[in-house]
């Protein structure tokens, strides 16, 4: 099975074939059809997704016209025409009742994915292994992947005090590290990740050494704020997340002072190789 990204960002490849898809809301969403013909074939695709949604709501999946959206995309023709879409979960529910010897390697594989993170929820170290793998396998230097494992073990560990003290939405997670990340660097993450040159990549894993260093040192700190002063609910929260952030914002003027050169950086590892990657982490 393959499955790449088109240079435009509008198609995926599927054993071959184009599936089209469009961002909606921040999240993909996938043509259904394309997706139908790539899977099984056939001239009738249409119809074949028809008798597959009757099949869905049988088997108890009676969400599935919910789950559905219509949005326009490029039809053959060249013209804007709106289909049938779906996000790569419900895409993924509807794969496995496709009756096709064609599906079944990737029934195997969802299967498979599924056991490996039924595995990780009873031993997490089994997850930060597979993760420090798949760095390893995009190229990231080692050292690069020890602070971004330790990274990722810091950022749990502040998670884990805001939904104690009353934050435990993901708006309430993006307002909290936004504070810290405008008091560390002066940027919010959305405004970071535009000097990066990145849409819905992660922000974090385009960072060089300094920056993972110094962003740990925001969230550790704003960690401890939360501790020491016993803080519950969004206001004492933003306020320690704000002072968290000063205490690493200050220490990176303090590094550019003695360096004479800006610890914010335009360069991310997408466009990176090689050489030039090994510099990414060393800046």
């Amino acid at each position: 099975m393959s499955n790449t990204m088109d240079e435009n960002n509008k198609l995926a490849v599927f054993e071959g074939k184009r599936i089209r898809k469009v961002l909606h809301e921040g999240e993909w969403w996938f043509s259904v059809i394309d997706v139908i013909e790539a899977l099984v074939g056939g001239d009738r695709p249409r119809k074949y997704w028809s008798d597959l949604k009757q099949k869905l709501i049988s088997e108890g999946y009676v969400e599935v016209s919910e789950k559905i959206g219509q949005l326009k995309m490029t039809a053959p023709d060249g013209k804007q025409r709106f289909t049938d879409c779906a996000k790569a979960e419900t895409l993924f529910r509807i794969i496995q009742s496709v009756p096709s010897p064609r599906v079944e390697p990737l029934k195997q594989w969802l299967a498979r994915v599924g056991k490996e993170r039924l595995d990780e929820i009873e031993n997490p170290e089994l997850s930060m292994a597979r993760m420090k793998d798949l760095f390893e396998k995009k190229g990231y230097p080692k050292d690069w992947i020890d602070k971004r494992m330790r990274g990722i073990a810091v950022r749990q560990g502040l998670t884990d005090e805001w939904k104690d003290r009353g934050a435990d939405t993901s708006l309430e997670f993006a307002i909290l590290t936004n504070e810290i990340m405008q008091g560390t660097f002066g940027l919010k993450v959305d405004e970071y990740k535009q000097v990066k040159d990145l849409k819905r990549e992660n922000l974090r894993d385009h960072m060089t050494d300094i920056e993972l260093i110094l962003t740990m040192l925001g969230e550790a700190t704003t960690t401890k704020i939360h501790q020491d002063r016993d803080s519950h609910g969004m206001e004492p929260l933003k306020k320690d997340a704000k002072d968290g952030g000063a205490v690493a914002g200050r220490t990176r003027r303090d590094i550019e002072a003695q360096t004479g050169k800006p610890v914010i950086t335009g360069e991310n590892f997408k466009q990176l190789s090689g050489k030039n990657r090994r510099k990414l982490t060393k800046e």
